[in-house]
């Protein structure tokens, strides 16, 4: 892979002047050979394999960062869903292992952790059970742990009874991070469709196709695609725009993939996959809502914001998928409110609320995410907010996901700090009227006729 005088100038640029950065290196570890019917031995395997396999990863990514000047915003880890590793373990309380996840991260240096998950989308099993049960204590005693859940897939349907589960998760998950904002739930995602490659969190982990180990780089530079839009003349197009928006993406996942290989080379690895996701920062100017407004919206989340966001995310995979070998993750452009200066302000301008944003989940790479929502709002509401996003998943066979944050003792129009990538976010209002007796229902949804594809 070669570079022209004129494309390394203009990277300098964008990373200089329109915050592009690799949002994130994430090397995918699998953890199937530190199963044990004795959680202790479980926690030391993991904690073992997780320093012995990772113990470059941090210095790699700085030697990488200082050679080509382009930040590598986070270093991270993914590992097999911690369910399947624990199945045999008679414990019913997992959290060992998400401390000894923890201690190994934060010795690394590595910023978060992904993989106390379990798929759930068709049933239970007892590892299941036991993980989901652990989420609330393992999240509020650990800080770098992040847990993921997938309930729903077109294939399968929705399950319900992990779906009212999750409702009950979260819920305790809040209360117990209660001094910090109900933090936890920051690093907890429900997903329909979750792949097994994703280099992001809260939703990353190792799956059980992946190899022994790998390297995923999770590409970032709305920025720079909103600095692109700003110079166009005000006549153009839909058709330039998405063009622009093309080429920009292809210059942006160039780099991601110079790095990824580069770092895969060094540690000795496979190279996974290249994430094309646009993913914003509160940084001023690196912000989806910013784009979105660039193509002539007064603000995200007016009439046009969803069709504008299509083609948003269409353009950037059409352009980075021409610059990768290996496309995967959830490729496209995240809404996360807390994480996105330009969605917070449309939040507490009144033109974005939480309808809105289901509704632009239908197009968009992931779902309703980073939202903080009153702290009193129910279990069941919890529930049927995330039944919601699941049905849109499963029926647009799509990975779709819910992040949200019920802020212990705050209501609409409150505020949560949460420092950092995850930002500040206005409470946003929920629906005041009920759905108790829908989520209670149980069972699992039918998966939709358009999954009898064999």
């Amino acid at each position: 892979m070669s570079f022209t005088r004129d494309e390394i100038i203009e990277t300098i640029r964008m990373v200089q002047a329109e915050n592009l950065d690799i949002r994130t290196i994430t090397m995918g570890i699998s953890l199937r050979d530190c199963c044990s019917s004795d959680i202790n031995k479980i926690a030391d395997k993991i904690y073992d394999k997780i320093i012995h396999t990772a113990e470059k990863l941090v210095p790699v990514a700085r030697e990488l960062e200082a050679e080509f000047g382009i930040p590598i915003v986070n270093k991270r880890i993914s590992v097999t869903p911690i369910s399947i590793i624990a199945e045999s373990c008679p414990e019913k309380d997992l959290t060992p292992i998400a401390k000894a996840m923890d201690k190994a991260a934060k010795e690394l240096g590595i910023d978060f952790i992904g993989g106390f998950s379990a798929l759930v989308h068709k049933g239970f099993t007892k590892g299941d059970i036991n993980l989901l049960n652990s989420i609330p204590e393992a999240l509020s005693s650990t800080e770098r742990v992040c847990s993921s859940v997938n309930v729903a897939s077109s294939r399968a349907g929705i399950n319900m009874d992990a779906v009212l589960a999750m409702g009950h998760i979260i819920k305790k998950t809040a209360e117990l991070t209660a001094e910090r904002d109900g933090i936890g739930c920051a690093k907890l995602v429900v997903f329909a469709n979750a792949v097994e490659d994703n280099p992001f969190m809260a939703g990353a982990f190792h799956g059980i196709g992946e190899p022994e180990t790998s390297i995923n780089i999770g590409i970032s530079g709305p920025g720079v695609v909103n600095s692109v839009l700003r110079r166009m003349s005000e006549n153009a197009d839909f058709g330039e725009i998405a063009e622009a928006i093309k080429r920009t993406a292809f210059k942006i996942t160039r780099a991601g993939e110079l790095i990824g290989r580069e770092a895969a080379k060094r540690l000795g690895v496979t190279l996974g996959i290249i994430d094309l996701s646009l993913a914003p920062t509160p940084a001023v100017g690196d912000s989806i809502a910013n784009i979105l407004e660039a193509m002539g919206l007064e603000r995200c989340g007016a009439p046009g914001t969803t069709a504008a966001l299509a083609l948003l995310n269409d353009a950037v995979k059409k352009g980075g998928a021409m610059a990768a070998s290996y496309v995967g993750g959830l490729s496209g452009a995240f809404i996360p409110v807390s994480e996105d200066a330009g969605m917070i302000k449309a939040v507490e301008e009144g033109a974005l609320t939480l309808e809105k944003l289901e509704a632009m989940t239908s197009v968009c790479s992931v779902g309703l995410d980073m939202i903080a929502i009153p702290g009193d709002t129910s279990c069941e509401t919890i529930a049927a907010i995330i039944a919601d996003e699941m049905a849109i998943g499963v029926i647009n066979k799509k990975t779709t996901a819910v992040r949200i944050i019920p802020a212990p003792g705050k209501k609409a129009g409150d505020w949560v700090e949460f420092g950092g990538l995850l930002g500040r976010a206005p409470i946003m209002p929920v629906s005041n009227f009920h759905s108790s007796a829908f989520v209670r229902r149980g069972g699992r949804i039918p998966p939709p006729i358009q999954s009898l594809i064999n």
